[in-house]
Formats: C-alpha cells, sequence, structure tokens
C-alpha cells in the first residue's frame, strides 16, 4: 500500500489540478505495481504556506510559481 506524498506552495493548484496530480500519480503507481492495489494507493497533497518554502535562498509565493510557469510555457 504506497502512500505518495507531493508537498505544493498554497494557492498555486486549482481544485481541479489536484485532483488531476491525484488521478495521475495514482495512474502512474498502478502501472507499477499492478492493477490490484488501484484501490489502496493513497495520495497526499500538502500544501505549504506561501513563503515558507524557498529555493536559491528566496522565499516562494504562489505569483512566483505562476510567473515561472507563464515563463516556461
Amino acid at each position: 500500500m504506497p502512500l505518495v506524498t507531493v508537498q505544493v506552495i498554497e494557492n498555486v493548484f486549482t481544485p481541479d489540478q489536484k485532483q488531476e496530480i491525484i488521478q495521475k500519480i495514482t495512474n502512474t503507481m498502478t502501472a507499477i505495481e499492478g492493477e490490484a492495489l488501484r484501490e489502496v494507493t493513497w495520495v497526499k497533497i500538502e500544501e505549504i504556506k506561501e513563503g515558507n518554502w524557498g529555493i536559491g535562498g528566496q522565499t516562494l509565493t504562489a505569483a512566483d510559481v505562476h510567473r515561472m510557469q507563464k515563463s516556461a510555457a
């Protein structure tokens, strides 16, 4: 019974996007471990408060992530 924890900055993903994350991670794990374990594959999304996450010595907010998403597109 796998438990996959995904940590994200709060206010970055919509409820629909979080549902998609859960579905796709479950599908990936099931592809690896077998369909019989789908019903016991847990995916947990933990949202980290904006400003409590940093990279390269700088804190990140949802707005920062949204800017990165736009520049990568």
